[in-house]
């Protein structure tokens, strides 16, 4: 039943994945926020924009300035909010490629080399050469 277990084991474990899951809607929800706090409003400070107002409206009903506004007036493509979704998954994939090749490179680390056992003292190689003739006898 041991070894059964072991080869169980040895095929994951649903505690380490059920952690990955949770840490990583955690990692979204920073990413998410790092986007959309200090990322967007400082590409919105250099050029003006802001990417979360930036739609197009799909009939001639909206005219709106700012996109709730264009939502209640008809139907809108907001085009704005998928850039941002976009640089949110550009950031994350990114972030994680950097994870990944750094659990890489540790592990290519070679192991540390062996220690050499100390030579075996005088009196060692003594007994040694007393045992090796009384072998022989």
């Amino acid at each position: 039943m041991l070894k059964e277990f072991r080869e169980f084991a040895l095929k994951g474990n649903v505690v380490d994945l059920a952690i990955g899951v949770i840490i990583g809607g955690a990692f979204g929800t920073i990413v998410a926020s790092l986007v959309g706090d200090v990322i967007m409003p400082l590409i919105g400070a250099l050029g003006s924009a802001d990417f979360s107002n930036y739609f197009l409206p799909l009939n001639d009903a909206v005219t709106a300035a700012t996109l709730e506004e264009a939502k209640t007036q008809g139907a809108v493509l907001a085009w704005g909010k998928f850039v941002t979704a976009v640089i949110n998954f550009s950031i994350i994939a990114f972030v994680l490629f950097l994870i990944v090749k750094g659990i890489n490179r540790m592990k290519r680390q070679p192991p540390p080399a062996p220690a050499t056992p100390p030579e075996p003292s005088a009196e060692a190689k003594l007994l040694t050469e007393i045992r090796d003739l009384l072998a022989k006898r």
